[in-house]
Order: C-alpha cells, then sequence, then structure tokens
C-alpha cells in the first residue's frame, strides 16, 4: 500500500506526513518542515483516523436530514436576516483547522458578496497580536525569518513559548543545533516549563511585564554600543520616540518583571554581544490584553541592531494552528482583506471587488472574536456559522459565550465530531476532516504544503469548500463560486495575490496561478514570496531593508509598559495562566479519543506552588476551587517548584465532555488588547480554596455516561473500548447503593453484583451482561482503591465462570507489571516501566534508555522527564 505524502493538522510547524488508507502514518523525511520527525500528537495521528462518534449526515434540530434540505434552510435563513436587518446581522466564526480552500471561500462570500467584515476565527485567539505588531513594525504581516534560523543562530531566545511541548519538532532542531554550534538558550516565562530544561538561563518574570523587560534591553543596547546606527538610519523611523518609552534602569526593570538584576544583565549582555540571535514567541506574549506591544517591544531590539532577516538572527513568531498562516494570506481576520491587502483603504477594496466582480466589499472591519459573540449575546447577530471550532468551550467568559450562541435565532455549525458547540445548532453539517479533503496549508515559516486525502469521507460529510460555495450559489452567486475542486480554488487565491501587484505587496504566489489540477496534486512544499517568473522559492524577509510601509522603512513603535488589565487583589490574589500540554490539542475534540494521548496527563490540574501549598493547607493531589468573578472550578492540585508563589497554572483543553469542571475558559475575562482583541488568556485574577475530599472512587463503564455534577470527576477512554472515570465525592457518602445504581446505569437484562464492607468504608460493585463486565464501580472512604493498571483489563472480560470476589477484589485481570503514567506517548512507555528498567539494566543516560526502551527516540519531548526519572534513580542523567 503507498503512502501519500499530507501535511499533519495539528500545531504551526506544517510537518510533512506519509499516511496510508489503513491509518498507519510516518514522518515524511523529505518534507523540510520536519525531515522525517513527529511529536506525540503527530505519531498518534494513525489512531485518530476511526474514532467513534463522527457525525455523518446534517441534522436539522436533532433530525437527520439531505443535503439540498440543509443548504436550502441555511442559505434562506442567512438571506432573510441580510434582508430585515442589513449584512452586518451574520456572521461567521472559523478556525486555523481550515484549509486554505476553505478559508478563502469563507472570506469571500462573507467581505465580497454578503458585504460585512463579520468573519473572524479562533486564530484570534492566538495570533492577532503578531499580526498587529508586524503590520505596525513591517507594514504588513510579514514573517520574516525560515526554520533554517534556527541551525544558524548563536542565541535563541524563547518568549512565552513551552517550545518542547507546543512546537516538539522545532524545539528538537534547536537542541540538535546547540549541539552542533553551542547555541545558547533563554526562556522568558513565568513558569518553569519543560522548554527550561535545556535552557542556559530562565527569566521567570512577572506575569504582564515582557514590555519592560524587552523596553530596558533596547536602552541597555544602546548604553552597551551594540546598536546599529547605519541601519536604523537607513531603514528605519521613530527610534528616539521608542527608546523614549523605555525603563532607563536595570532597577526599573527588576522592579517590574521582579526578576534578580543580575539575571537581567546577564541576559543583557548576551544579547548585545551576540549577533546571530534568534527571538521566538508564542502564545505568552500574544494572549495578553498588552500583546500588540509585548510584539513590537521585541521586534524593536532586533531592528535596533539590524538583525531581522539575516541567517540566525531575526524575530520569530511561531504560529499555534496548521492553517493560522493560511488564514492570515486570505483575510482570515475580521480586520483584513484578502491577499496582504488592507481593509481601510479604499484602493484595496476597489481592486478585491474588482477581481471577484462582487457586488460589494465590506468597507469597515468586522467584529473580533470576544465582540462577535457579545454582539450574538445582545441579539444583534441573527445568523451565525462556526466552522471547525468549538468557542463554546474555548472562548473567554465560555459559560456567556455558550448561553449567547443558544439565544442565537439561527445558528449552524460545521464540525467532525459533537461538541459543546454543535449541542447548540439549529443546524450542524458533517465535515471531512484530515485525510479525507484536499487542499493547502502555511505554517509559521510561509511554507505552503498540500493536505492530501488518503481515505473517503465518512457518511456524507463534505469538505468545508464546497459547503460553503454550495450556499454562495444558492443566495443568488453562482457565477463567483462555480468551482468544481479545491485546486479552482487555489488558482484563484494565488491569482488574487498576483492582481495588479507590483512588488508593493510581499504576499504575492501568483507563479502558482496556473497550476494544472495534477501540479496542484502534486505540489511540493514551497515558501511564498513566489511570485510570477521568481526563480526560487521565497527566503527571509528584509534582508535587504526593504519594508512594505508606503516609505519602505521599517518603524520603530513607542511601547510603554503597562500592567496587566485585571489586577490581583485580596478577593482574588492569585493570577491564573492557561496554556497547553504536550499530548492534547485543543478542546480534545480529536486527541481526546486516543487512549494514550491521555495516559500522561489524565485530567485538567491546577498547578500551585509548595509554599502556596503550605499557605492554604492543600497536598499535592487534593483538591481546590478556583474561582474568578465569572465561574469556579474544582481541580486536583499540583505542588510544583516550577511554578510562581501567588500563581497558578492550569491547562485550556478539557471541556464538560471530560471533566466536571469543564472548560477552563469559564474563568478568563473578556478583557483584550486594544489593537488586535485577542483577549487576555494569562493572567486572571482568581481565588484558591481547598475542597476536603469526602471518598474516591473508579468507575469502568462501556458507556460515556456523566455523573452526577456533585461529584468531581475526570474521563479517560480506554484502550480496549469504554471509559475509566475517576471519582471523588466533595459531600459525604450516605447513600452508596443509590449512588451505584445511578452511575452503573444497567441495562435491564444485566446481573448486578457487590461487595460491600461499611466498617473498612469499601463498596464495590458490577454489572454484567450476557457473561461480560458491563461496568463496575469502586468506592472507598479512607480506604484503598485499586491501581489504574490493574483495571485497564476488566471491560468486556469473560467472568462467567470466575468468583465473584475475585472480580471485585480489584486486583489485576491478567497478571503484569504496572506500567505507570505514560512517559512517552510516542511507544506508549510508561513511568514504572522506565524505573524497572533502570534499575534492572543498570540504566545512567537517556541514551541507554533509548536503546533499552525506545524511550525519547523519536519526538523527543519525553528527554526532560527521562532525566528527571534518572536522576530520582540516582543515575546520571546525560
Amino acid at each position: 500500500m503507498s503512502a501519500v505524502r499530507t501535511t499533519c493538522p495539528y500545531c504551526g510547524v506544517g510537518c510533512g506526513v506519509l499516511a496510508r488508507e489503513d491509518g498507519t502514518v510516518a514522518g515524511d523525511p523529505d518534507h523540510p518542515a520536519n525531515r522525517g520527525r513527529l511529536c506525540s500528537k503527530g505519531a498518534a495521528l494513525g489512531d485518530t483516523t476511526d474514532l467513534p462518534d463522527r457525525l455523518l449526515h446534517p441534522t436539522i434540530d436533532g433530525r437527520r436530514a439531505g443535503w439540498d434540505e440543509a443548504l436550502d434552510l441555511v442559505a434562506a435563513r442567512f438571506q432573510a436576516a441580510i434582508a430585515e436587518h442589513g449584512p452586518d446581522a451574520v456572521a461567521f466564526y472559523v478556525s486555523g483547522q481550515c484549509l486554505t480552500e476553505d478559508y478563502y471561500v469563507a472570506n469571500k462570500l462573507m467581505k465580497g458578496f454578503i458585504g460585512s467584515a463579520n468573519i473572524d476565527t479562533n486564530s484570534r485567539l492566538c495570533m492577532a497580536s503578531s499580526v498587529a505588531g508586524h503590520a505596525r513594525a513591517f507594514g504588513a504581516d510579514l514573517v520574516p525569518a525560515v526554520y533554517d534560523d534556527l541551525d544558524e543562530a548563536d542565541l535563541v531566545v524563547l518568549v512565552g513559548s513551552n517550545l518542547a511541548w507546543c512546537h516538539p519538532v522545532l524545539h528538537q532542531r534547536l537542541l540538535a543545533a546547540r549541539g552542533r554550534r553551542g547555541t545558547r538558550i533563554v526562556v522568558v516565562d513565568p513558569r518553569r516549563t519543560v522548554s527550561c530544561a535545556d535552557a542556559d538561563l530562565h527569566l521567570a518574570l512577572e506575569p504582564g511585564s515582557d514590555v519592560a523587560l524587552f523596553n530596558g534591553l533596547l536602552t541597555a543596547l544602546v548604553a552597551r554600543g551594540a546598536v546599529d546606527h547605519a541601519w536604523i538610519g537607513a531603514h528605519t523611523t521613530g527610534f528616539a520616540e521608542s527608546l523614549a518609552c523605555c525603563s532607563t534602569t536595570i532597577d526599573d526593570v527588576a522592579a517590574i518583571t521582579d526578576l534578580p538584576a543580575a539575571e537581567i544583565e546577564q541576559f543583557y549582555d548576551w544579547f548585545a554581544a551576540t549577533d546571530r540571535t534568534v527571538t521566538m514567541w508564542s502564545q505568552g506574549v500574544n494572549q495578553s490584553s498588552a500583546g500588540t506591544d509585548k510584539v513590537n517591544a521585541i521586534v524593536n531590539c532586533h531592528l535596533a541592531t539590524g538583525r531581522l532577516g539575516r541567517p540566525g538572527a531575526t524575530a520569530f513568531s511561531v504560529t499555534g494552528q496548521p492553517n493560522a498562516m493560511g488564514g492570515r494570506e486570505v483575510g482570515g481576520l475580521a480586520t483584513q482583506l484578502a491577499a496582504h491587502m488592507r481593509l481601510d483603504r479604499a484602493e484595496d477594496r476597489d481592486r478585491v471587488r474588482r477581481f471577484w466582480n462582487s457586488p460589494r466589499v465590506a468597507e469597515r472591519p468586522g467584529l473580533k472574536a470576544v465582540e462577535l459573540f457579545d454582539a450574538v449575546g445582545a441579539g444583534r447577530i441573527k445568523a451565525l456559522w462556526i466552522i471547525a471550532t468549538n468557542p463554546a468551550e474555548s472562548m473567554p467568559r465560555a459559560e456567556l459565550v455558550r448561553a449567547a450562541i443558544a439565544r442565537c435565532p439561527f445558528v449552524v455549525v460545521s464540525d467532525c465530531w459533537p461538541t459543546g458547540t454543535t449541542a447548540l445548532a439549529d443546524i450542524v453539517l458533517p465535515a471531512a476532516g484530515w485525510g479525507e479533503k484536499d487542499g493547502t496549508v502555511t505554517n509559521s515559516e510561509r511554507r505552503i504544503s498540500r493536505q492530501r486525502a488518503f481515505r473517503a469521507a465518512p457518511g456524507e460529510a463534505r469538505p468545508d469548500w464546497w459547503v460553503l460555495a454550495q450556499v454562495a450559489r444558492r443566495m443568488g452567486w453562482g457565477a463567483a463560486f462555480a468551482w468544481e475542486s479545491p485546486a479552482a480554488v487555489f488558482r484563484e487565491h494565488a491569482a488574487l495575490s498576483a492582481f495588479e501587484n507590483d512588488g508593493s505587496r510581499m504576499f504575492d504566489i501568483g507563479a502558482l496561478a496556473e497550476l494544472e489540477d495534477r501540479a496542484y496534486d502534486e505540489l511540493e512544499p514551497v515558501r511564498w514570496p513566489l511570485p510570477r517568473g521568481a526563480s526560487e522559492a521565497g527566503g527571509r524577509l528584509f534582508g535587504d531593508g526593504a519594508f512594505q510601509t508606503p516609505d519602505g522603512r521599517a518603524r520603530f513603535i513607542g511601547t510603554g509598559w503597562r500592567a496587566v488589565a485585571e489586577a490581583v487583589s485580596r478577593i482574588h490574589p492569585f493570577v491564573l495562566n492557561t496554556g497547553r500540554v504536550r499530548d492534547q490539542w485543543h478542546t480534545m475534540t480529536r486527541t481526546g479519543r486516543v487512549p494514550r494521548l491521555l495516559n500522561h496527563v489524565a485530567e485538567p490540574m491546577a498547578h500551585l506552588s509548595p509554599e502556596d501549598g503550605v499557605r492554604l493547607g492543600v497536598r499535592d493531589g487534593d483538591l481546590v476551587a478556583v474561582s474568578s468573578p465569572h465561574a469556579s472550578i474544582t481541580l486536583r492540585a499540583v505542588l510544583t517548584p516550577d511554578q510562581r508563589p501567588g500563581e497558578i497554572f492550569t491547562p485550556m483543553h478539557w471541556t464538560s465532555e471530560y471533566c466536571s469542571g469543564g472548560a477552563i475558559g469559564r474563568l478568563v475575562g473578556g478583557a483584550c488588547d486594544p489593537l488586535s482583541g485577542q483577549p487576555e488568556l494569562k493572567a486572571t485574577p482568581v481565588t484558591v480554596q481547598p475542597v476536603v475530599a469526602q471518598w474516591r472512587g473508579w468507575l469502568l463503564h462501556r458507556r460515556a455516561a456523566q455523573p452526577d455534577s456533585a461529584i468531581h470527576w475526570s474521563r479517560v477512554p480506554m484502550s480496549g473500548g469504554g471509559h475509566l472515570f475517576e471519582l471523588t465525592g466533595t459531600t459525604p457518602l450516605t447513600a452508596p447503593n443509590t449512588l451505584a445504581t445511578a452511575l452503573l446505569d444497567a441495562p435491564e437484562e444485566a446481573e448486578s453484583l457487590e461487595l460491600c464492607d461499611p466498617s473498612r468504608g469499601v463498596w464495590r460493585y458490577a454489572t454484567v451482561v450476557a457473561g461480560r463486565l458491563d461496568a463496575c464501580l469502586f468506592l472507598a472512604v479512607n480506604g484503598r482503591l485499586p491501581s489504574r493498571d490493574a483495571l485497564s483489563g476488566y471491560l468486556d472480560s469473560e467472568i462467567a465462570t470466575e468468583p465473584r470476589t475475585a472480580l471485585l477484589s480489584g486486583g489485576p485481570r491478567i497478571v503484569r507489571a504496572a506500567t505507570g503514567p505514560t512517559v512517552c506517548a510516542c511507544f506508549s512507555i510508561g513511568r514504572d516501566t522506565i524505573r524497572r528498567s533502570i534499575a534492572q539494566n543498570r540504566l545512567g543516560n537517556v541514551a541507554e534508555l533509548g536503546a533499552a526502551l525506545k524511550a525519547g527516540t523519536n519526538c523527543g519531548t519525553c528527554i526532560p522527564e527521562l532525566r528527571q526519572i534518572l536522576e530520582e534513580c540516582g543515575a546520571v542523567a546525560v
């Protein structure tokens, strides 16, 4: 069976994948983004191709419908809303999961034919501040760097980026470069993340103080004579004005950032002395009420030293989603126009209108994500179409967003699986997913790659570009939406980039505008700019000092430091930081259904410092209630020295489908950067209070029935089918039999079993259907429970000849060694297995572990944890 070359659907690295119809995947050694490597999520893609619960047919108000009926209704309801209330009464909310072709059709329909800019994307939550910062400094949203810069840098500064977990293939590339040339690594992050394990310096600064740190750096560069005045004079404007906004002393910076002055001096010395410096940033910079200023404060330092667009010397924003860059190319944000043209320029609007031959083009920016859902809640949006994203779980103030969607008169959701958002829709449209649809994505270094179908879409699922075009045709614009393939859409997108482009717009892929279908199918990964007649693909930008501003000069931007939008108080004294974990993606719509990806981190945790644990009377594993002005969520605590006192970290992935607390976005407020509209997701004031656990339990069940709301629970899928729930009761266990009846939810034909000892505080129940275990429940008050490993072989096992007491004893069904929580997700190797191998084989370093177990030999994201285990076992971790 031949492999199909495609591209991973997760982060913005844009890794090449070799996929086969049977679901097996491998890294593509010929793809320049990853050179054959895959991270733990990418390596598990094969496990996602046949996941259960796919949306297979259109539904209207919950009943199955045909495509014609559903599409006719979508078109009619949008037309009616526009006719009665105007074009700004409708909106689209799309996603960086969309392919460029999907994105292009959605934007053409909304901005060029409906005539509103009310189309925004979940990229607003991750990249909007970089977009705005680039536009202010460079004249357009242009990323100057390429991945090769990591190979050639002598200093790499990671700002608000846990590269090791969020872009692991790039992190491994950085570590390889370090091994070759001794590259220094500095991590700027309030939290000690896995990326810090290989850093030469970790600056654990006060949340939100990045602008002060980089303003101080600009001042220090002047004082150390590291500023390139000739380059500044030839290629920039505004240097003196931006310098006047900066902090002037190390003491000023130390006071704002809460960093030791010696650490600040060390960072400034290294930056000033190292010509080949790359500063790379991600969500810790962008997801802030001052995100745009953070971006410009960083860029200012690179402009001042002339370190931009040169090998190993540049500023580099890495995107969070697989096609965040492609969405920006087609104008995916409410503030953009297609092909990097500007919505606020009449000549650009006219150019796009003439190219599209459209009746109108939106004349003003549309509603950004947070304000868009505020408008939905206020009743100003009458028809809403959500594509490939789950805002009911992922947006700030998620409960308000959920309520707003529920009140909207007409909601359409296109997705592959049921989500908290599809549950609120009037019409649900089944979308073709990864491996089933064709198109392109653009990664963080501007490289366009093909996503290719290698299997048929299930049921009646269809690609998003086709669905959008069908609705546009029904709204009366058939001639403009007459494409018969994604290749035709791509050709139009490429042609628009070149239309009346005399070189003033750097985004130009005109060389691809006339690709025949076969050439599109065979398109190799290629980086833009790629204008017609180009002799080679695009490389670094701005190395020649030419920018996309009217005068061709870059702009220094004055970035005075300001505090986070919502300050801590006596009522809410902690700062909540949200982020990602290694093996999960967004709201777990895909990854949460893969058992091995939930074995590393099985539930959302509240990470607190040990000092705060002592002060609160909280031990590791206890429950805590985390509350903001918007909601309260109960989480299990993890005490770790990686966390600064007074701060708390919790992952953003888990939703009400997987845990009792629901989406962490319920806690986050609606404060946004005034320029980018990106919400502040890293600095929410909260209170933390201990919650006393009254009992604990395990529920093993064939079905994903959710426990009662009074129970703290989390759910993971089991590799053999079914689900394992971890339960913690916060009220006394007064009626265990009643609780068991509700949780087991046994069918009528089930045989019920019990083994209860109230004197020991132990209750155990099971239900058997046709000689096989259907569900079992283990409850304990101050008693022991069987291990997670012991339960893994229980569900659906044959028990007809087995003594009932053995079944409920909690012993392992198959005698085997416990594996423990997964450390190496690529090869499903647990912590206990690793510890045994170290002891039995006298392993002394990571290389020996890799040879013995393969752990750490693929994506490498588990290597810091392997080192930690080696140290715990008394080995020398190298």
